[in-house]
């Protein structure tokens, strides 16, 4: 990877980036199914993730929250149903799309630093083959900034604790510039300043008008911090407004009955 490092003071003046608020679309999910060794992960799965909206998959253990989220992105294979966004199906679009993995399936020894890492988010916007602009080297700053990483911008990304890894790939997704983020698990084995920095950007981006979609198996306190959920266990137990969700009836079919 080559050595993007940037050299502070130096980088000449940028224009002021100007916004321009638009509605984005939100993402329509019909009859999605899921098989494993013809076995059903999912059933005929069918809601709606509202754009401004934090939007929470939940269930138990195995209720295939992550391969929801992995066959919403075409991750892994639909056997039935359809994901769409702009009436078009959503892996044609996954240039709208950021995507933060579990923490398990990143290699922490790749030799890589902070820097490199989020100046990655800008690949899609410059190719793999082109220098990065001034422009892409201050939008990745300002993230680095927004989640208080930016001091450390030359640490090898496997010398930083489990929240600053976090942040920093939230830096990355940020450095997209997407539409649409899409977190898996995000908040394993973080301490709580990284999860209070982190739905505080979830809020900013929802604030925005943009989706952000959240994988999480803790029915705690940060439950209170999305706006809707979306309750499985291999099938759509309910969706909709958090409160409307949180039912007695509902939770019990989704962690007692199935």
């Amino acid at each position: 990877m080559q050595n993007t490092s940037p050299k502070f003071g130096l980088l000449p003046k940028t224009p002021q980036r100007v916004f321009i608020n638009r509605e984005f679309s939100d993402i329509h999910i019909s009859h999605l199914g899921v098989q494993y060794h013809r076995q059903d992960a999912l059933q005929d799965i069918t809601c709606t993730i509202k754009a401004g909206r934090l939007t929470g998959i939940f269930g138990p253990n195995g209720a295939g929250k992550s391969t929801l989220i992995k066959a919403i992105l075409g991750l892994v294979p639909m056997n039935m149903g359809s994901v769409l966004y702009d009436d078009r199906p959503l892996v044609d679009q996954l240039e709208k799309v950021a995507y933060v993995p579990q923490k398990n399936q990143i290699d922490w020894n790749y030799p890589a630093t902070v820097w490199d890492v989020v100046m990655t988010g800008r690949v899609k916007k410059t190719g793999w083959l082109r220098s990065f602009s001034s422009m892409s080297r201050q939008i990745a700053m300002t993230a680095l900034q927004k989640v208080e990483m930016l001091k450390y911008t030359d640490r090898p990304i496997g010398q930083l604790s489990g929240g600053q890894q976090q942040r920093v790939f939230l830096a990355r997704a940020l450095a997209q510039e997407p539409e649409i983020f899409c977190f898996d698990e995000p908040f394993v084995g973080i301490d709580h300043k990284t999860q209070g920095v982190l739905f505080n950007i979830f809020q900013e981006i929802t604030a925005r008008g943009k989706i952000v979609l959240v994988v999480n198996h803790d029915l705690g306190q940060s439950i209170n911090h999305f706006d809707d959920l979306i309750l499985l266990n291999c099938q759509l137990i309910a969706s909709g407004p958090r409160l409307d969700v949180l039912t007695e009836n509902n939770l019990h079919r989704a962690y007692f009955s199935l």
